[in-house]
């Protein structure tokens, strides 16, 4: 019986630990792929699920080179 139960208990433990790696994976691929030009800042911020206060075409591009910038570690890194 306690067998079943630690092996429930790491279940539960292992899932959430799991989409962490997941949802990082996405941001940076999404990173990745704006970097190298395959999409444009507002299918980074549709991929990201980020809001914008308001359409201006610039806006897009200020919210991705924030979000992105947490991700990098390098600062000199322009998006």
């Amino acid at each position: 019986m306690n067998y079943l139960f630690v092996v429930f208990y790491l279940f539960f433990l292992i899932y959430p630990a799991e989409a962490v790696t997941t949802k990082m994976f996405k941001v940076l691929d999404t990173c990745a792929r704006y970097r190298l030009g395959e999409i444009n800042a507002n299918e980074a911020v549709e991929k990201l699920k980020l809001k914008l206060t308001n359409s201006s075409t610039s806006e897009p591009k200020k919210i991705v080179k924030k979000y992105f910038s947490v991700f990098t570690p390098n600062e000199k890194i322009e998006f």
